[in-house]
């Protein structure tokens, strides 16, 4: 029966009791047995209170007057049955009403612990099956002949690849300072017109630019990222400096500590500029200031440069940062990198710590870097990957870079289907360009399918874990600060995840492992496979099982840039990153850059 119905009976214009009256009921009559226990024990001090319960016992409520009592009722429990999957009796429902009642007064007493937001929970997902060994052996990091580029003023490195960027400080053309310089020009001259800046850590960043000019005139050169600014997206931890997470109620937020990103990136002397929009809490491009643009086209405000690393993808397209660090969790690195014609790189699950980032799934966050150029990502990430000692996930497996390694005795294979049915006949023609380009380049490419799996009902493992992550905002209301409140945004979503029963969370999760499996043994068979991006099957099934990806420009339509992924086997980026730069080399479009009012 539905609450508030009634049902029909003879005694017309009699009123039943309510719920709470019949409670209230129980309650006097507990609050007056209660009264004479004390006057019992007043008369009798040592008089056992269990022993005068035993004598003289208070009538045994009826079945109805039991059920009032509890806040949950078996009316309840008929409405939930469909969600939960199950059908009860209905004394099996009465069985169950006790203990569905005494785990809400747990739910109650779990949510007055107070749990720190960067809190995780006491399970480890690991994207490596038990007993998985991986032959990676460790090099030096270097880089494949560099071209320095012509200069007459500063501005005009402002689209340089890393590596060149370093050539040119290492051999002391250009100094740190001259560079953070400019760089910080651009983003007070273009920051605001993409909506791309959230703050600009200018004081910071001379200081750290002139302390790597002291280091390098004194022969101390750190190596590639000595002296190259960068941009963090806004949920990297920045002691002393606003970590906003691109959200209304945490725009004030100032975090006591740095992230191990920020703090490996500084050992390596990189120089930071500016915290960059996210979209809210990690999703989209839609932060508290409004949409962060596409620098390709500034003049569109519905989408912009995509997300959640919307910034820092938007800022590297425009030349407003030598390189920046994003994140992942389903698609927030290659999806604005892709959008900005941009090179974005995905880095194996636990590749890189954590610590002092926003979680928003704890088993499906990556961080990774977003560049110019692939080997740009290969140095970004040769400086941060690797344990820590705070985030447990963190696998101890070196990073193995070889530029010049030949592409044609890798397996590598394509997602033929996938580049087959594109419907949009330019795009099409630009992927076949494309792989065309990949056989010019050495790489001999064989057609694959992906597992045939169910993976779209795992999704239910994100928004579960993100629900938790905030559900504490949730409750408290602060989740409608947001802007964004359409169906499709956090905070319905979080919202609605509350009703996702945890059984069903840990039946994705084991399910979840079925499909590492799949993907364990296809792995085993290629070195790399090649699909379109975004779009790509793969992309959610590697975000659950933890592959790495990278993608890189490979046409345009429309004026917009086009991209297509590499994606290889866990701890392995090296080789879906040498196939992309054989790629990039083969090709133009990673020197394409947008024309910011005529730069």
């Amino acid at each position: 029966m539905k609450k508030g119905s009634q049902k029909p009976n003879g005694n017309a214009g009699r009123r039943n009791p309510s719920v709470s009256e019949r409670v209230g009921w129980d309650r006097r009559r507990f609050v007056k047995l209660i009264s004479t226990f004390g006057a019992a024990s007043t008369a009798v001090p040592y008089l056992n209170i269990s022993s005068v319960l035993a004598q003289t016992p208070p009538p045994a409520p009826t079945p109805r007057q039991q059920q009032a009592a509890l806040r949950v009722t078996k009316e309840m429990l008929r409405a939930a049955e469909q969600l939960l999957g199950i059908e009860l009796t209905d004394a099996q429902k009465q069985m169950a009403l006790q203990n569905v009642n005494t785990n809400l007064e747990r739910y109650e007493t779990l949510r007055q612990i107070d749990v720190p937001l960067d809190t995780e929970p006491a399970t480890l997902f690991r994207p490596a099956l038990p007993g998985r060994k991986f032959d990676v052996k460790a090099s030096k990091l270097k880089f494949s002949k560099v071209e320095v580029p012509q200069f007459n003023s500063l501005e005009d490195l402002a689209f340089a690849t890393v590596p060149q960027l370093a050539e040119l400080i290492r051999t002391r053309k250009v100094s740190p300072v001259e560079l953070t310089t400019m760089y910080l020009a651009r983003l007070k001259r273009f920051g605001p017109k993409l909506n791309c800046v959230v703050t600009l850590t200018e004081e910071l960043a001379l200081a750290q630019a002139a302390a790597a000019e002291r280091e390098i005139r004194s022969g101390k050169y750190r190596g590639p990222l000595h002296g190259i600014p960068w941009g963090a997206k806004d949920l990297f931890a920045t002691k002393g400096i606003r970590t906003t997470w691109g959200a209304e109620p945490y725009r004030d937020q100032v975090i006591d500590h740095d992230s191990t990103v920020v703090e490996r990136l500084r050992a390596a002397g990189a120089v930071l500029v500016a915290k960059l929009s996210m979209g809210a809490l990690a999703q989209g491009g839609r932060w508290f200031a409004g949409v962060t643009r596409n620098p390709w086209q500034t003049e569109e405000d519905k989408t912009g440069s995509s997300g959640s690393s919307a910034g820092p993808a938007s800022a590297t397209s425009a030349g407003l940062v030598g390189f920046s660090m994003g994140t992942e969790t389903l698609g927030s690195i290659i999806s604005p990198s892709t959008r900005c014609g941009v090179v974005g790189l995905r880095p194996t699950y636990g590749r890189i710590s954590r610590y002092g980032a926003m979680a928003l799934s704890w088993t499906m966050d990556k961080i990774g870097p977003i560049c110019r150029g692939v080997e740009d990502c290969a140095v970004a990430l040769d400086a941060v990957y690797g344990p820590d000692e705070r985030d447990l996930t963190v696998g101890d497996v070196p990073f193995s870079w070889s530029p010049n390694a030949p592409v044609n005795r890798m397996r590598i294979g394509y997602l033929k289907t996938e580049f087959d049915q594109q419907q949009d006949a330019d795009r099409k023609a630009i992927y076949k360009d494309a792989l065309e380009a990949l056989k010019s380049a050495g790489a001999n490419l064989e057609p694959i399918e992906l597992p045939k799996f169910s993976t779209a009902a795992l999704r239910i493992i994100l928004v579960a874990e993100a629900a938790t992550a905030f559900d504490d905002l949730t409750r408290n209301g602060g989740i409608n600060q947001l802007s964004g409140q359409e169906p499709g945004d956090w905070p319905n979503t979080f919202r609605s995840s509350r009703f996702i029963p945890a059984v069903e969370y840990i039946r994705a999760q084991r399910a979840r492992t079925l499909l590492m499996r799949e993907m364990d043994v296809l792995m085993s068979k290629w070195d790399v496979f090649v699909s379109p991006a975004p779009g790509s099957a793969s992309l959610l099934i590697t975000n659950l099982t933890g592959h790495p990806a990278v993608a890189v420009p490979c046409g345009f339509i429309k004026g917009l840039p086009q991209s297509i992924m590499f994606t290889g086997g866990l701890y392995n980026e090296g080789a879906p990153l040498r196939v992309a730069l054989a790629f990039e080399r083969a090709t133009k479009w990673h020197t394409m850059h947008p024309k910011m009012n005529g730069t």
